[in-house]
């Protein structure tokens, strides 16, 4: 890399291309919303079993949210460079789809911060969807988790942005 990688774009390198965390100090805190959604496919009959509350390993999608909302708070200690942030709510919703057949999640962090969610969304989305899996792996290992994706931001110098369906 170039001594102009900052001036390129490129945020999170330095003068003489090396990884750094973006300094945001200069930044006033702004309201920040972030939602991203995943998708979890399965087999009809494993749904119904979820859905009946019969899976062998517990109560699947409680132990699926909770997992998405700790990952939020953690995501700066899963993805390099990322800031940790004062996160002041974090909400996943699991909802049965049968034309999947599965489940979409969709998970909505909130913050008054210098930087963006986005990142924390998608974390929360992803690790929901995998602890989804593995909760119900005893039912059918051919699980899949299918476009993990940003729907939605609000706030920060880039401004709102909102996926195209």
């Amino acid at each position: 890399m170039t001594e102009n990688s900052a001036a390129a774009g490129l945020t999170h390198l330095d003068g003489q291309g090396q990884a750094r965390m973006v300094d945001v100090a200069a930044k006033d805190p702004t309201r920040r919303e972030a939602i991203a959604v995943a998708s979890v496919v399965m087999q009809p009959q494993t749904l119904a079993t979820i859905e009946a509350g019969n899976a062998p390993k517990g109560d699947v999608l409680a132990t699926a949210r909770i997992a998405g909302i700790m990952a939020a708070k953690q995501t700066a200690h899963l993805i390099p460079l990322c800031h940790p942030l004062p996160i002041q709510t974090v909400e996943v919703q699991i909802t049965a789809d049968a034309t999947l057949p599965g489940y979409t999640i969709q998970a909505t962090v909130k913050i008054k911060a210098e930087t963006g969610v986005e990142m924390e969304a998608l974390t929360a989305a992803s690790v929901a969807a995998l602890t989804l899996y593995d909760m119900a792996k005893g039912l059918e290992k051919s699980i899949e988790i299918r476009s993990v994706r940003l729907l939605k931001k609000t706030g920060g110098k880039s401004g709102d942005y909102q996926a195209t369906p």
